[in-house]
């Protein structure tokens, strides 16, 4: 039950990116269908591309695995996109975090809460505005800070 409702919430964010202009596409072979670490959606729009981790949720926070974060990270460097996760509540809009950006708990995984979410998180007409800016730069050293990417990731990042 769960999964199918992920894969809702899933193919409602492809059409939501698609519908704001993105080129978009769902990779289907994430959630263990593969050994790939892949995100589960990517998106560009001509100035700015996007793999996203997508998670949604009733109510409850949102929990990554440090092993989900550090693959999407790995994977938007090789690939040369920026990292997202993609949050969504019940009956609330999608949120979008950089990883570094997100709450890291002492056991080295992640959290999202809807209120920091509805606080603090980019929506998507703010992902669809984004081309590069100095937040991005001031995102990634934050990360590099916190110790969620090493120096040698987040230089990738800009190559």
């Amino acid at each position: 039950m769960a999964n199918r409702k992920g894969d809702r919430r899933e193919r409602e964010l492809v059409n939501r990116l698609d519908e704001a202009g993105f080129a978009v596409m769902r990779a289907p072979a994430s959630g263990g269908a593969t050994q790939r670490e892949l995100p589960d959606v990517l998106a560009g729009n001509g100035e700015a591309f996007y793999a996203i981790e997508a998670k949604s949720s009733s109510g409850k926070p949102i929990y990554l695995t440090g092993e989900e974060v550090e693959a999407l990270v790995y994977f938007s460097r090789n690939f040369g996109a920026r990292p997202k996760i993609g949050v969504r509540f019940d009956r609330e809009d999608w949120y979008f975090f950089h990883p570094g950006d997100v709450y890291r708990t002492d056991g080295g995984n992640y959290r999202v809460k809807k209120e920091t979410a509805l606080e603090e998180g980019e929506t998507l007409a703010e992902l669809a505005e984004t081309s590069g800016s100095d937040a991005d730069v001031e995102r990634v050293l934050t990360a590099v800070e916190q110790g969620t990417l090493s120096a040698e990731e987040a230089a990738g990042m800009f190559d």
